[in-house]
């Protein structure tokens, strides 16, 4: 592979390559990867052809030598050979090739069970949304809920963390990725269901020299939802977010805790509600964390209204845990919930500030003992 002209592009660890057989460059790299012969095709472009053809006639079921001729049709007007329809897509991690339908093609297929839960024309101006999300651990269901409904055109991560072991009581993911960063294993993900989608990576997470941009490049981001656990990342996000006008979402993984702050509606909002005037101006708020952490970190997360046994848990903190606990099903309930409201949100309906609590336990008048 180092003769490739893509050398570069095959070395990236969390990006797709994407070729199409009708670029004489692309036919030559389809080529040296075959000539390798340790990496694996799979061809299911005639069954997405199929499936496409399909629901583009869904008055009447299509007999089979219906089913060809539209094909042949299609191969027709493409003006190009059956084997040169589509495009390759090369996955490095996985040493791995599908050939899948054209991004449009695909588009509408992948997306075609979301209408009319998601207009077209609603579908249409997702795919112009840019998404942030700082926090890989409940970011990640986040993440991979949005990817899937294609609420977005890009989508920024952050996160400088690996995966370890504690971790996969909540992240859906492989333990053939431990050790590896986190920002690699969203990505990737997302790469797998839809490789047209653009992922852009902060691999060292957000520090005062990237938070620029990481709001602004290439265009200023249409939401940010912040999960991450460092509180001068809280802080510091949100105090940028205000003054960028842009809407944040949180989820706490606790009681199905939902966080809106509309800062794109209401530019003078207190970060966080309000819930930390009392520590002085939001300017001044990273001064007081070394003295006043753990006691604004309470403030902002209401302690009163936190479950039972996390309020216990933080009793526990290095003693016999080192971090608070979380369980899949809430970092799940969260990941759909954060999807939720940020399509609504993206799509503008009806989305205001404010914090409130989808607690399954409530719902069945579930009392701890």
């Amino acid at each position: 592979m180092e003769n490739s002209i893509k050398t570069n592009e095959f070395k990236n660890f969390f990006k797709p390559v994407l070729l199409s057989p009708k670029n004489e460059e692309d036919k030559k790299e389809l080529k040296k990867l075959k000539e390798m012969g340790n990496v694996m095709f799979f061809d299911s472009f005639e069954l997405q052809l199929s499936e496409l053809i399909k629901t583009q006639n869904p008055k009447r079921k299509l007999t089979q030598e219906e089913t060809t001729e539209k094909k042949i049709e299609f191969y027709s007007n493409s003006g190009m050979p059956e084997s040169e329809n589509g495009v390759w897509v090369y996955y490095p991690w996985r040493n791995t090739i599908v050939r899948i339908l054209e991004e449009e093609d695909f588009v509408w297929l992948r997306t075609i069970r979301n209408r009319y839960k998601i207009t077209d024309e609603e579908q249409e101006l997702l795919q112009n949304k840019i998404i942030g999300i700082i926090g890989l651990s409940v970011g990640q269901s986040v993440a991979l809920s949005l990817a899937m409904e294609r609420c977005f055109g890009e989508i920024r991560i952050a996160d400088f963390d690996t995966l370890d072991l504690s971790n996969m009581n909540r992240i859906r993911t492989g333990v053939y990725n431990i050790g590896l960063k986190k920002s690699w294993i969203v990505a990737r993900e997302i790469a797998e269901i839809d490789p047209y989608l653009k992922v852009t990576l902060y691999n060292e997470g957000i520090i005062e020299d990237n938070i620029n941009d990481f709001f602004n490049l290439n265009g200023k981001m249409d939401l940010f939802i912040e999960e991450c656990d460092s509180l001068p990342i809280k802080i510091l996000s949100r105090i940028k977010a205000k003054a960028l006008k842009i809407p944040v979402m949180m989820d706490t993984s606790d009681r199905g805790m939902m966080d809106i702050e509309r800062f794109d509606l209401e530019p003078q909002r207190s970060i966080f509600h309000g819930l930390l005037t009392e520590f002085g101006s939001e300017e001044e708020l990273m001064t007081k964390l070394p003295e006043r952490g753990k006691e604004i970190m309470m403030s902002l997360l209401q302690f009163e209204n936190l479950s039972p046994r996390v309020k216990f848990s933080f009793s526990e903190l290095g003693k016999t845990i080192t971090s608070w606990p979380q369980l899949a099903s809430s970092v799940f309930l969260g990941g759909a919930a954060c999807c939720h409201y940020a399509r609504l949100l993206l799509l503008n309906q009806k989305v205001d500030s404010g914090r409130f609590y989808i607690d399954l336990d409530t719902i069945i008048n579930f009392n701890e003992s």
